[in-house]
């Protein structure tokens, strides 16, 4: 394993960095409370990755087990208990657990706890999540048709 190519052929670097502060508005608030923060959309990193960090509600549930053909995900409990699945087994993570889920990977996860929970959620390659996480609380108004594009669109397949 080495390193990729290079991007970037200046002699100098380049003032590029971008700062969020800690309290940044969520870019996203669902009807149970929980909230989704964009810290680094796939537009952001041209692609590298995305990341986000999900302030779950107190018994916000979760999705349920699924895998991605085109992504790896990455969970890193920022506080209170999330259940993760990792393919094998729910596991109760808390603050300071980590699960990578490469691509194909079977996972999910959930808040069942009556306390609030947070954790960053990692896509690499960057995928447009921000329209997944915008949507996924129309699905049940969808057609079965509309529900399945959806689902393709966002590199999403259930196993259930």
């Amino acid at each position: 394993m080495s390193y990729p190519e290079p991007r970037y052929f200046g002699e100098k670097g380049e003032v590029n960095a971008v700062f969020r502060p800690a309290d940044t508005p969520a870019e996203l608030a669902s009807p149970n409370g929980s909230r989704t923060h964009y810290l680094a959309t796939t537009e952001s990193t041209q692609g590298e990755f995305g990341l986000y960090r999900l302030d779950m509600a107190p018994r916000a549930g979760g999705p349920s087990t699924h895998f991605h053909r085109t992504i790896s995900e990455t969970f890193f409990i920022l506080d209170g208990t999330v259940r993760l699945y990792n393919g094998e087994q729910w596991i109760e993570a808390e603050k300071g657990d980590f699960l990578y889920v490469p691509t194909g990977g079977l996972h999910g996860f959930r808040n069942d706890s009556d306390e609030a929970a947070s954790m960053l959620l990692l896509f690499a390659p960057g995928a447009p999540r921000e329209q997944y996480f915008e949507k996924v609380g129309e699905v049940a108004q969808m057609s079965p048709q509309e529900r399945t594009e959806f689902f393709l669109k966002h590199d999403t397949y259930w196993t259930d």
